[in-house]
């Protein structure tokens, strides 16, 4: 399990660095990745396209992994993310991620999963919800 972890902290690394410090390395050549707002990328080439074009207008504050679960061929990740978008724009939020792996210990696949980090109780004031008026995040 020590390997799969070192792997995905790797990916998370690559992003805080904004460099390529293997992908096509951890992913496999078909891995398919789903991001927890509904693009998706298929194969290791499409996903190191992304990266580097995400790169090139975003920037990774901090990716921090709470704890990991392993079964069997399968990883998930629970962890917290913050970026800063080229116009100035902050997006932070909690999440998992649902790993599968090749026998060769490759992601072959990826899908994230976000939380609001703003959350509240909408029946803090009674028995009717009390929704806030704003737009729902995207995930």
């Amino acid at each position: 399990m020590d390997k799969r972890e070192k792997i995905i902290r790797l990916w998370f690394d690559m992003w805080l660095q904004k460099k390529d410090l293997g992908i096509e390395d951890i992913f496999s050549a078909d891995a398919l990745y789903i991001e927890s707002w509904g693009p998706q990328y298929q194969g290791a080439a499409k996903v190191k396209h992304w990266f580097e074009e995400w790169n090139a207008r975003a920037t990774v504050l901090q990716w921090d992994i709470k704890q990991y679960f392993h079964k069997e061929d399968q990883t998930i990740v629970e962890w917290y993310f913050k970026n800063a978008m080229d116009g100035g724009k902050v997006e932070a939020f909690e999440g998992m991620s649902l790993v599968k792996w090749t026998a060769e210990d490759m992601i072959c696949f990826l899908q994230e999963f976000g939380c609001n980090e703003h959350r509240y109780d909408p029946y803090q004031d009674g028995p009717v919800p009390k929704f806030r008026d704003e737009q729902a995040m995207w995930f």
